[in-house]
């Protein structure tokens, strides 16, 4: 099932991360996004281009409610004509696979 039509669940403390080795698999359905390592933590990040502050601004809104409706929240950084959004699991350290599917939900509120 496409990640984008998969549901984000409640994550706890010692919730497996997803293995390095996955990481390229699950990456084909989320291409815009790169894996990046912060603090020794493995994060998903993407940059997104708009024309105008008010555009990114919007983004960031409708991201923000969301990360909401699943109590999952990324960094996000809005600046003029871009926002940056940036998705782990705080509770484990790294990469779960709820961060893939909240990516591919992500790109979708571009689309």
């Amino acid at each position: 099932m496409e990640l984008s039509k998969q549901t984000c669940e409640a994550c706890k403390a010692g919730a497996p991360k997803v293995p390095e080795d996955q990481f390229a698999a699950l990456l084909t359905e989320i291409p815009n996004w790169t894996t990046i390592i912060d603090n020794d933590v493995h994060q998903l990040q993407r940059v997104f281009k708009f024309k105008n502050f008010k555009l990114a601004l919007a983004f960031t809104n409708d991201l923000g409610a969301l990360a909401e409706e699943v109590f999952h929240h990324p960094a996000i950084l809005t600046e003029w004509g871009s926002v940056t959004v940036t998705w782990w699991t705080h509770t484990i350290g790294g990469l779960h696979h709820n961060d893939f599917i909240m990516a591919a939900k992500t790109d979708l509120l571009i689309k």
